[in-house]
């Protein structure tokens, strides 16, 4: 696997290259790409986004093979039943048969005649040749939220009562004064943001029959994708949550650092994003939770900006698990952050820590083989108990906002 990381990491830094040198060239003969280039540079894009997904995806999909090997080892270490002498392996099927069982197992280890003819033709033997299924399950991929990765304050609690949590919103301020003059007043102000608990839930059904007669690790996917539902539904509102009735999201309560110019349907400059970063004070800029969010497609347009010496804003991580940065700092990225268009909040900047996200009893994982007893079927249930807010909304995280025409 390691080598394999290692050929990823090239493969990523070569299809950069690649990327820079059509910018560089059609820069140096100061004209736009040509249609050709674009289209050329559109599929090296791609390509590092391809890449990038799939280095996010080999933790995850590493550990479910190691879980599956671990289950198919378990099955196989079972001891096989001997048939006793003299039984013909049928007698407990006549004994069910004639009411003296109330079940009955087929057990495959018991004895079978194959009496193999011709396999092309299913009533002549075709039917007792065996199909091999791949015991691995392909799920299909999709974006998820990233809103946990940019490092907001994680609150996790036993129950899921209102907190409180009490912030500064002015400080003091002094000013020069006269010998014997009276001393101005001037006294820091206050205000409470409430963190609630809002339940995120996910029901999945199974019949026994599927659960039972599955080939592969079916309850570790099924928990995986009901983590992911849960994640995705509060990380969206954790992005544009409008707090009422369900948490406020990051660019709900944020101020506007920068607004983009007329005419360009919402898009940004390279000063724009340069003022959007010194729009936040140093302060927050220092801090190790300092960064972008943005959604995956506004990557493109981020990667082919340069500041007035020509140097690329965005520099590509070359370490496996480390984000891209840009203007050194970290760069994640969140599909439910606005697609840069008219009046968009498509590019977030500033100190994520000072959003607050609020975890109540943890995340519940739960089986019920009665919930649903009448139709035989098995209920499995994913549960969140979940709020998140930006508790500091003095500038903390600012945004840029597209040009309103």
């Amino acid at each position: 696997m390691s080598e394999f990381i290692k050929r990823l990491q090239e493969r990523r830094a070569n299809v950069w290259e690649q990327a820079k040198a059509l910018l560089d060239a059609a820069e140096g003969e100061k004209r736009d790409l040509s249609a050709e280039e674009e289209q050329t540079y559109q599929a090296l894009n791609a390509d590092l986004d391809k890449i990038d997904a799939r280095v996010k995806d080999m933790a995850d999909s590493e550990q479910r093979a190691k879980d599956a090997e671990a289950s198919f080892a378990s099955l196989l270490a079972k001891p096989q039943t001997d048939v006793r002498k003299g039984d013909d392996g049928n007698s407990e099927l006549r004994q069910f048969l004639r009411g003296e069982r109330r079940n009955y197992d087929i057990r495959p280890e018991g004895k079978v005649n194959y009496r193999d003819l011709v396999k092309g033709t299913a009533t002549a033997g075709g039917n007792t040749v065996p199909t091999t299924f791949y015991n691995q399950l392909l799920a299909h991929l999709i974006e998820v939220s990233g809103i946990m990765m940019a490092g907001p304050t994680v609150l996790n609690t036993a129950t899921g009562e209102s907190i409180e949590v009490p912030v500064t919103t002015a400080h003091s301020s002094a000013a020069i004064t006269a010998e014997g003059a009276t001393i101005s007043e001037s006294d820091p102000a206050f205000a409470k943001r409430t963190l609630g608990a809002y339940k995120y839930g996910v029901l999945v059904q199974i019949s026994t029959e599927l659960l039972t007669d599955t080939g592969v690790d079916l309850e570790g996917y099924l928990s995986m994708q009901a983590g992911r539902a849960l994640g995705n539904a509060f990380g969206a509102h954790a992005i544009t949550g409008t707090g009422s009735s369900q948490p406020t999201g990051v660019v709900t309560s944020a101020s506007t650092g920068v607004t983009g110019g007329t005419a360009v349907v919402g898009a940004f400059t390279a000063d724009n994003l340069i003022d959007l970063y010194f729009s936040v004070i140093g302060p927050y800029r220092n801090s190790p939770s300092c960064g972008w969010l943005m959604r995956d497609a506004t990557m493109a347009a981020v990667r082919k900006l340069k500041d007035s010496q020509g140097q690329y804003l965005w520099q590509p991580s070359v370490q496996l698990g480390v984000p891209d940065l840009l203007l050194s700092k970290p760069v994640y990225t969140d599909p439910t952050v606005a697609a840069v268009a008219l009046s968009a909040k498509s590019v977030v900047f500033g100190d994520f820590s000072s959003y607050f996200v609020r975890l109540a009893g943890g995340i519940r994982f739960e089986r019920s083989d009665e919930f649903a007893f009448n139709s035989d079927l098995t209920t499995f249930r994913a549960i969140l108990r979940a709020d998140g807010l930006t508790v500091d909304q003095t500038g903390a995280i600012k945004v840029f906002a597209g040009g309103a025409s």
